[in-house]
């Protein structure tokens, strides 16, 4: 477990710009152990490439990231990517159909694919790829195909994967996207009994703030280059997103989901969108 004192992630004056275009800068966040912090905004506003920057796929413009104790900075020698104590839940897409691995096969990655030549798992291994499928749930179809299961059965075994190593911090990229609503809450209640048994941060992008409002403890909510940061409370707030946006944007409440009205994508965002950022919706917080 990462020490009480020490947050796993503290980012510094960052900015990150590509092609002539700022996505964030002056960007100042702490998470603490066990803390949740949603990130929100609308597409082509940086999100995944804040995930990136973190796993140090990307390389800030300005500023300075610590994971883990890993310092990324702008300026200086570049960090080596990869920190096996950050864990990675990437965006839901289903496997090929004819994929041959097994849902264990993916798991067990998690615990021994970072070792060169073919893996044999020992012991411990198989003692471990077990707790961890019986962990998210996936004891009844592990052993089946893994391009035959469903979106949701395949979401659980990547969390599996992620938490493979006890991560001090998790960072999770839509991680919810095109499940139903038993498969998020299932994956939702995962993440959330990991970081806070583990004591370990968790940055979990999202275009929909509903299935985690209840689990998060602040959000950041990225705009045309901007940013605001704070709890559910006082970010979601229709003064509040009038302002990040430049233009009207109502928070309402409705059928007890949040949902937000009159967000307007990223400044030409089908043109300048960066390639990894994936999130296609128009509206951040939208139900």
């Amino acid at each position: 477990m990462p020490s009480a004192e020490v947050p796993p992630l503290e980012i510094t004056g960052a900015a990150l710009t590509r092609g002539g275009r700022t996505l964030w800068s002056g960007l100042d966040l702490t998470v603490n152990p066990g803390e949740m912090i949603a990130v929100l905004g609308p597409s082509g506003s940086g999100k995944t490439t804040l995930l990136r920057s973190i796993l140090g796929l990307e390389r800030l413009s300005a500023g300075e990231i610590t994971a883990l104790g890993t310092v990324r900075q702008a300026q200086g020698p570049k960090a080596k990517a990869g920190n096996r104590r950050i864990g990675y839940v990437p965006q839901q897409r289903p496997l090929p159909r004819d994929t041959a691995l097994r849902g264990r096969d993916l798991v067990a990655l998690g615990v021994d694919g970072h070792r060169f030549g073919l893996p044999i798992p020992s012991r411990g291994t198989r003692a471990r790829v077990d707790a961890l499928i019986d962990a998210v749930g996936g004891t009844a179809f592990a052993d089946r195909p893994a391009g035959s299961l469903s979106g949701g059965e395949q979401q659980r075994l990547r969390v599996g994967q992620a938490l493979a190593d006890n991560p001090g911090l998790l960072l999770c990229d839509e991680p919810l996207t095109s499940l139903d609503l038993a498969n998020q809450r299932a994956v939702v209640t995962l993440i959330d009994k990991h970081r806070r048994d583990a004591g370990a941060g968790v940055l979990l992008v999202t275009h929909d703030i509903n299935p985690v409002l209840g689990q998060v403890d602040r959000i950041l909510y990225l705009a045309h280059g901007r940013f605001t940061l704070g709890t559910p409370d006082e970010v979601l707030r229709t003064e509040v997103l009038t302002s990040l946006y430049g233009a009207p944007v109502f928070v309402l409440r409705a059928g007890g989901r949040l949902v937000v009205v009159g967000a307007p994508d990223a400044e030409e965002a089908h043109h300048h969108a960066d390639d990894h950022d994936h999130d296609h919706d128009g509206e951040g917080a939208h139900a």
